[in-house]
C-alpha cells in the first residue's frame, strides 16, 4: 500500500489517496461470507495491474463504509481490495480508505464493520 504505484493507481481507480495500510477484517457469518462470495464470482472489479512483473494483480471492489460519528451516520468512500494470488484465503477482506479507519470509527479486533458494495 505504501507503494507509490500502488497508490497512484488507488487515486486514479477509487479517486481518493488511500490510508498506505488496508484493514483486514473476516466474515461474521456464513450469510456474510456468501455474500463476499458472489461479489467475486459476479462482479469483475476493477484492475490493479502491477507496475512490474514482482507484484501480483489485484481487484478492487468499491464500496461505502458506515460509520457513526457524533451520532451522524456517514458513508466512507473505500474499496476491497483482492489480491490475485494462489491460495489467497477467502475469508480474508482488506479494506483501503482515504483515512485510518480504525481509528476513525474507534472500531478494535473482533468489533464489526459494515459496508454496502457499489456497482
Amino acid at each position: 500500500m505504501a507503494l507509490d504505484w500502488v497508490q497512484t493507481a488507488l487515486k486514479q481507480h477509487l479517486g481518493f489517496d488511500a490510508f498506505p495500510a488496508t484493514l483486514n477484517v473476516r466474515p461474521m457469518t456464513t450469510e456474510d461470507a456468501q455474500v463476499w462470495q458472489r461479489v467475486r464470482e459476479e462482479s469483475v472489479g476493477m484492475a490493479l495491474a502491477p507496475a512490474d512483473g514482482n507484484f501480483c494483480s489485484a481487484r478492487l471492489y468499491p464500496i461505502a463504509i458506515l460509520g457513526q460519528a457524533s451520532s451522524i451516520r456517514e458513508k466512507i468512500a473505500g474499496a476491497v481490495l483482492f489480491p490475485e494470488v494462489i491460495n489467497y484465503p477467502n475469508d480474508k477482506i482488506e479494506i483501503v480508505a482515504p483515512l485510518r479507519l480504525k481509528e476513525h470509527l474507534g472500531v478494535r479486533d473482533g468489533d464489526q464493520l459494515t459496508w454496502e458494495f457499489l456497482n
